[in-house]
């Protein structure tokens, strides 16, 4: 007979079995939110988008993928669950992420203060 309302493990941990953190999913958030700005308007990445769009063409779904935000999140979320699950309790983890999302939200922070 099962527990009503007990939660299951399976569903509750991540990876090694440790639960992720809130801090842990607001940096994959993070991640995801700079990798994909960067992928989709950062002036550094114009070269592989025009790429793209040279290689596959400008109306093609290749094209389209690297220039919208919402397409690529997914991608990049998607890429990015499977990272956090596995590594979210390391250094290997922690470190790319904090950067990545302080680079997002100091951008964030100066569209807004400007």
């Amino acid at each position: 007979m099962s527990d009503i309302g007990t939660a299951d493990p399976r569903l509750t941990t991540w990876g090694g079995g440790d639960p992720m953190s809130l801090a842990a999913f607001l940096l994959a958030l993070g991640t995801t939110c700079r990798i994909t700005r960067f992928i989709t308007k950062d002036t550094l990445a114009a070269g592989f988008r025009t790429w793209v769009a040279d290689r596959f063409g400008d109306d093609s779904r290749a094209s389209y993928l690297v220039n919208c935000g919402w397409c690529t999140s997914i991608w990049v979320a998607a890429a990015i669950a499977v990272y956090v699950s596995l590594l979210h309790t390391t250094a290997w983890f922690l470190l790319p992420a904090t950067t990545l999302t302080l680079s997002y939200l100091a951008g964030l922070a100066s569209r807004w203060l400007d």
